[in-house]
């Protein structure tokens, strides 16, 4: 199991519940726009965590919180995970799961044992345009099949996009509309350039705010709340 990192609480990763983040290490992405590239490309730069060291904090810290995230990288590339979330689930917390989605029988599998309460699966752009996130070839389907995990599960879910000039526009918010229609929350969110992965966006402008309020107008002929982040 790679646990890369473990930080304090946070509520905005956990809508309505104070949380715990824990971050593995490795992805099955490579977007040029990923925040934490370090966990993506170099992760065995950070030490692992051990299992039982995570679980000790957590149920020292439950007093005083509701729920973990277990974000990343991307956490359901690791088999273990499926075992990390069984025990926070025996400790009575509340899990969200951050996700691509390229990884369904492992969601599935999470999702019908009840092991998380939230997920929120990152939709990067339109769904033809996978190829350009990664360095070797992206299976769409299994992007499908995870949506449908989500939309016929029992969890709460939202999707969210990271608005991204060059990667997203009002067509491909259209075309990812169109793969999650009849959904019920999807989250709009503003780029910040700094951290990507690819050096050549760090100096890159995100898009004005206007830009992503009409995107979120298009996105909410699709879904049923709609809503902004970062703006």
């Amino acid at each position: 199991m790679k646990i890369k990192g473990f930080q304090g609480t946070s509520l905005l990763d956990f809508p309505g519940r104070i949380a715990s983040l824990i971050f593995f290490g490795g992805c099955n992405l490579t977007c040029p726009f990923c925040h934490n590239p370090s966990l993506v490309l170099d992760p065995e730069q950070y030490p692992d965590y051990p299992r039982d060291v995570i679980l000790d904090e957590l149920q020292s810290r439950a007093p005083f919180i509701d729920g973990v995230v277990i974000s990343g990288g991307e956490p359901t590339v690791d088999p273990e995970c499926i075992n990390l979330l069984r025990d926070i689930r025996k400790l009575g917390l509340a899990i969200k799961l951050d996700t691509n989605g390229l990884k369904p029988e492992m969601l599935k599998s999470i999702v019908a044992a009840g092991l998380v309460d939230y997920i929120a699966i990152d939709l990067k752009t339109a769904p033809g345009r996978y190829g350009e996130l990664h360095n070797a070839p992206v299976n769409i389907e299994a992007l499908r099949r995870a949506i449908a995990v989500v939309l016929e599960g029992d969890a709460d879910y939202e999707f969210r996009t990271t608005c991204v000039p060059g990667y997203v526009a009002e067509e491909d918010v259209r075309l990812m509309g169109e793969a999650i229609r009849g959904a019920k929350r999807w989250v709009f969110q503003q780029f910040m350039p700094e951290h990507s992965l690819d050096e050549g966006l760090q100096e890159s402008e995100a898009y004005p705010d206007e830009v992503i309020q009409r995107f979120a107008e298009i996105g909410a002929e699709y879904v049923d709340e709609v809503s902004v982040r970062g703006i």
